[in-house]
């Protein structure tokens, strides 16, 4: 076998070797459940929100 075949076999197990992993890597993940977003409620505010609740009421915005 000339070097390029070598190259080009060593190249495909590679390729299906990641393929295989990647695959298995999904189902894992896939069997954790389903994806739920965290609830609203428990993130906190930040800053700038808490003081514009406690901003001067007077106050205009065109």
């Amino acid at each position: 076998m000339d070097r390029s075949k070598i190259i080009a076999i060593i190249t495909g197990v590679i390729s299906i070797i990641l393929a295989v992993a990647y695959l298995l890597l999904v189902t894992l993940l896939d069997f954790r459940g389903e994806m739920v977003p965290a609830p609203q409620s428990q993130l906190p505010v930040s800053m700038p929100i808490q003081q514009l609740g406690t901003a001067n009421p007077t106050l205009r915005v065109h």
